[in-house]
């Protein structure tokens, strides 16, 4: 919880405040954008929640900080307990946002998906016995894909609870020892049917992408949705290989997907024509040609 002696200055006054330790990772913003916003480094809560919907979001945004950094001066239990039974929030088609972001991963999301198959966990949350019990309550976990060696956070736990298969991608294999399987080479694998693997190296020599349903793209930290721009995203720093990544990006178009399912950064649905028209203009923001005339 939240320390009141560390509250920013920049938060309004209210109940709800963001403290010192927070890391800037944006799950809060994310989950309560009408509530938090960033301010220099830090988020801050900019406007105190004013309906039950928005209370509702920003003690989600509490629940799912990963380190604490979010706090109230009165703590309303019964809206707290629902917004924890929130988790996992479901989405679309059996998808669902795990919520209880690991510091271990720097914030990043993860997702869960219902499947008749054996359900997927699609990078790590924490470990925590409110996410156990749900997944309990679905059927388990019967495969874990990691989409790059930055969010493994507690994948071995939860595998080792569950008996679930680790997938991770040969180059970034180091993050996971004894990975029950390794996915080699840049290309696709049909890992059950509806699953696809996507090698998109760039962000790092391992990153990958998966494809469910010609529908969901879950794109770890290669590719994001920036709701400030309303255009989609990729690392601008911390990227193995420049070329590589611009690469990753332009294969994607060969796929057809409605959802981008980011590790870090905004998630987005959008038609399938956007969503190419939107890759394209990403391509030319990253291209070579287009540095050279930016100069």
């Amino acid at each position: 919880m939240a320390d009141r002696a560390k509250r920013l200055d920049t938060n309004i006054d209210g109940d709800f405040f963001v403290d010192s330790t927070c890391i800037n990772c944006d799950t809060c913003r994310q989950l309560a954008p009408k509530s938090f916003e960033e301010v220099g480094e830090y988020s801050a809560v900019l406007h105190q929640p004013e309906n039950d919907q928005q209370l509702h979001q920003a003690y989600q945004a509490l629940l799912a900080c990963p380190v604490g950094s979010i706090g109230t001066d009165h703590n309303d239990q019964r809206m707290l307990q629902q917004a924890r039974a929130g988790f996992p929030m479901p989405l679309e088609g059996g998808v669902s946002y795990c919520g209880f972001n690991s510091e271990k991963s720097f914030g990043a999301n993860s997702y869960f998906i219902e499947h008749p198959g054996g359900n997927w966990l699609i990078d790590s949350p924490r470990y925590v016995g409110q996410l156990v019990e749900a997944f309990e309550q679905r059927g388990g976990i019967r495969y874990i894909f990691l989409s790059h060696e930055d969010d493994v956070a507690d994948s071995d736990r939860y595998a080792e609870h569950f008996g679930a298969t680790r997938i991770i991608h040969q180059g970034d294999a180091a993050a996971v020892p004894g990975a029950e399987r390794v996915i080699e080479g840049v290309e696709q694998v049909e890992l059950a049917p509806g699953f696809l693997a996507i090698p998109v190296p760039g962000h790092t020599p391992g990153s990958m992408a998966l494809l469910y349903d010609e529908k969901f793209l879950f794109s770890g930290d290669h590719l994001w949705w920036n709701p400030g721009t309303e255009t989609l995203g990729t690392p601008q720093r911390l990227v193995w290989r420049e070329r590589a990544l611009v690469a990753s990006i332009e294969k994607l178009l060969a796929y057809r997907f409605e959802w981008i399912l980011a590790g870090h950064g905004g998630r987005i649905k959008l038609p399938l024509e956007q969503m190419r028209a939107r890759l394209r203009q990403l391509i030319e923001r990253r291209s070579p040609r287009h540095a050279t005339r930016s100069a």
